[in-house]
């Protein structure tokens, strides 16, 4: 039997940390593994190759930064360290090819507590949703983390 792989897409939100929160007591409690990734979008603009390339290694620091912050998190959650993957694009298409790529068994999302629920979670809950290969679990932003310890 193949343990779940969670796919969490990380930022600094707060839903996105209760999203991972969840995630991490998914694995602790299965035995599966966590896959922290961060998207990068691609400028809408060229810009000189030395600026372009500046503003790319910023974008590509932060994101390691992020993910190295987030994974600590996990590990003290889970007490296991996740895989991390930093892509560049449109989010959407990004997550879309880790789903396939990465034998991922359920990817968790954190929605926004107040206003839209965020791309992500209009993109995977919608229209796409039935042609899925795996379970997309939506943490809602307005949980405080003892709800989220409660629920997972």
């Amino acid at each position: 039997m193949t343990m779940p792989n969670y796919l969490v897409v990380v930022d600094d939100t707060d839903e996105s940390a209760l999203a991972m929160r969840y995630a991490a007591l998914r694995a602790k409690m299965t035995g599966g593994s966590i896959v922290l990734a961060h998207v990068v979008p691609k400028p809408e603009f060229l810009l000189s190759g030395g600026l372009q390339d500046m503003i790319a290694a910023e974008a590509q620091e932060a994101a390691e930064a992020l993910l190295s912050r987030k994974a600590d998190e996990v590990m003290a959650i889970s007490g296991q360290r996740p895989a991390l993957l930093i892509r560049e694009g449109k989010a959407v298409d990004e997550v879309s090819q880790m789903l396939t790529e990465n034998n991922v068994h359920a990817l968790i999302l954190g929605a926004a507590a107040k206003g839209a629920p965020g791309p992500l979670v209009s993109h995977f809950s919608g229209e796409r949703a039935g042609n899925l290969p795996c379970v997309v679990v939506i943490v809602p932003g307005g949980l405080d983390p003892d709800a989220i310890d409660r629920l997972a």
